[in-house]
């Protein structure tokens, strides 16, 4: 089922003009620990400064969030990834015994395996309920729950949606919680070139491997006969507005099959875009979520005032 819609997917975005491929579909085995390695680079300050925020502002995110020792939360995280930052939190909840279930979602079974295992060891009284697949599949069949929910949205995971589908998932978001229910939502701020480029170009090359493993992934996958070498990495970003995007470029003409789906044709110089990285500000933001039932009730920076958690609440 997963492989089908995989395929369909790519499939679409290579017929479109100009090409596109999900983002989502980095996240294989290989793309989690590529990525887990770019959170470490220097260069990437977004992990650096979201767990700044975590660690020096824990007890204020619990408060801000609701927890207390008188109702049982959900505490919801989509795209859990390796729970990091996430584990701040964790650790100050179960200290105070806080009565709450953690249930990280995550498209790649692997990350949510790795997590477990991490989190079995780091606190292990926690009550954990790992969810595999898509967000919304998986929130549906949440959304019976009689317990208040908390999600968690980290990493400017937000800013690979553009704006009109960035309110769209507001809305479906709001459709599978409950009034008064609570969103902590981690985005990248709007800032200068010089700080936000390295991010998405660093110097070992390793942002590069991660976007080039997407094509190893459909030629494994899809019995695809991508020459990798053949493409390069190319970020761009315009700080006037705001949005970065990660492209694959071909480097000369070729044509590339991918059996049983179809036969896609690039010129050279022709680009895919695998991600966007949209950066905001309280401006960008409130545009955004204006008529999804979501208002902001908070906003908390880390030290240096690169990215922000904002805390919103379902009206």
């Amino acid at each position: 089922m997963m492989t089908e819609q995989f395929r369909k997917d790519v499939d679409q975005g290579l017929s479109m003009s100009p090409k596109r491929l999900p983002s989502k579909y980095f996240y294989d085995k290989k793309g989690d620990a590529l990525f887990v390695e770019i959170m470490k680079l220097p260069e990437y300050y977004l992990t650096r400064a979201e767990h700044n925020i975590f660690k020096t502002k824990t007890q204020e995110l619990i408060e801000l969030l609701g927890f207390c020792s008188s109702e049982y939360l959900e505490l919801i995280e989509l795209g859990a990834g390796d729970g990091t930052k996430t584990l701040e939190l964790l650790n100050a909840l179960c200290k105070v015994e806080y009565p709450f279930e953690y249930c990280p979602i995550d498209i790649s079974q692997n990350a949510l395996t790795l997590l477990k295992h991490d989190l079995k060891d780091k606190c292990p009284h926690l009550n954990v309920n790992p969810l595999h697949g898509d967000y919304f599949e998986v929130l549906e069949r949440l959304k019976d729950s009689n317990h208040k929910k908390v999600v968690l949205f980290l990493g400017s995971n937000i800013g690979n949606l553009s704006d009109e589908k960035a309110t769209d998932f507001f809305l479906h978001l709001g459709e599978t919680l409950n009034k008064g229910d609570k969103l902590l939502l981690g985005v990248d701020l709007i800032k200068s070139k010089d700080i936000v480029l390295p991010a998405y170009n660093d110097k070992q090359g390793i942002t590069s491997d991660f976007n080039l493993n997407l094509l190893h992934r459909i030629n494994r996958e899809l019995d695809a006969n991508f020459e990798v070498e053949n493409f390069i990495h190319r970020p761009e970003y315009d700080e006037s507005t705001g949005l970065a995007a990660s492209f694959l470029e071909s480097q000369r003409n070729q044509t590339v099959r991918i059996n049983g789906t179809g036969v896609y044709t690039f010129e050279k110089g022709e680009r895919i875009r695998t991600e966007i990285s949209r950066k905001y500000n309280d401006e960008i933001l409130s545009r955004i979520l204006e008529g999804t039932g979501f208002e902001i009730q908070a906003k908390l920076l880390d030290k240096d005032d690169l990215f922000a958690d904002y805390i919103l609440e379902l009206e």
